[in-house]
């Protein structure tokens, strides 16, 4: 099990990005890492060559990560010869083994509420399945596989917390500068993922709503520091 306590900060990933402006707002800002979108009936996903154009931007210490929902296999493997990102994520009802099997880190997101994860004990026990996850992202349960900017209810995360098999924890789901302190304090995450909460329409994110998110996560985590 992690201790929340060993770390420094809460890390910050920008997702669902579609322009060069956008990742050059999301680096300067201070974002962690930026999200580009490989599932086709997204209005965020693109296509291989603008994701390539988009990747080459990010500097170092600034993750790529590519958001797959029930992809096939030659697809993923397209993406990680063409992109290189520094990190899947699987975003539907991928198996473990599908996951693992590209030899590149991945994390694994869970759409709470949804059939068999809408209860503490059934998401525990979904998530165990994938321990080898490099996290465990949260989101809430829609049609749309994320992006949606709607919430879950966080108490169903307290078994998944308390764990043994419990990977870094990313929350998300509807996340914003308004909801994003409670939800820090409430959850402790290793790190928070945003989307539409930093956006003026989808995939066309504000610069100053990402500069505003960023910094009210960093005083977010001043203040649980201050306890």
């Amino acid at each position: 099990m992690l201790d929340h306590q060993v770390y420094a900060r809460t890390r910050i990933k920008i997702c669902g990005l579609t322009r060069a402006d956008d990742v050059h707002a999301a680096v300067r800002a201070g974002a962690d890492a930026i999200g580009l979108v490989f599932y086709p009936p997204s209005k965020r996903s693109m296509d291989l060559s603008r994701a390539r154009t988009l990747r080459e931007l990010a500097p170092a210490f600034v993750d790529v990560v590519a958001l797959f929902v029930n992809p096939d296999r030659q697809y993923v493997q397209q993406v990680i010869d063409t992109v290189n990102p520094d990190l899947l994520q699987f975003h539907g009802e991928e198996s473990p083994a599908f996951c693992a099997s590209f030899g590149v880190r991945y994390m694994k997101g869970f759409r709470v509420g949804a059939p068999s994860l809408d209860s503490a004990s059934g998401l525990a026990r979904y998530c165990a399945a994938y321990a080898q996850a490099s996290a465990w992202l949260f989101d809430s349960y829609s049609g749309g596989y994320g992006g949606s900017g709607t919430s879950f209810e966080q108490s169903l995360l307290a078994e998944v917390r308390a764990s043994e098999h419990a990977r870094p924890i990313v929350l998300a789901g509807g996340l914003s500068v308004a909801n994003v302190p409670g939800s820090l304090s409430a959850v402790h995450p290793f790190a928070v993922d945003v989307s539409s909460g930093v956006e003026d329409a989808p995939g066309i994110k504000n610069p100053e709503k990402i500069r505003a998110f960023v910094q009210a996560v960093a005083n977010a985590d001043k203040a649980m520091s201050a306890h």
